[in-house]
């Protein structure tokens, strides 16, 4: 008898969230804007009262909303740093 082979996860190749982790997005975004502006750019509690990553991990598995919000800062973050980038080198 054999076992079926475990299907395989779809290629995302366009999708530029694929492969990172939800505690690499947020280390990153704390990196980049701290968390008191993490904080104004996005107002959850998780990011303005005792901020730490793994407590918004916590609250951002369970939030899908917030989840969306994070990853769409995250990706208007690289936007503008490849904007900045492709300023410098013009």
């Amino acid at each position: 008898m054999t076992t079926p082979n475990p299907p395989e996860a779809p290629s995302q190749p366009r999708n530029p969230l694929h492969g990172l982790t939800l505690e690499a997005i947020v280390t990153a975004l704390v990196a980049h804007y701290g968390w008191e502006e993490l904080g104004k750019r996005i107002p959850i509690r998780c990011f303005t009262s005792e901020p730490s990553v793994p407590s918004s991990l916590k609250f951002l598995r369970k939030t899908p909303w917030a989840r969306e919000k994070v990853e769409g800062l995250y990706l208007f973050m690289q936007r503008d740093k490849r904007r900045g980038q492709a300023h410098q080198n013009s």
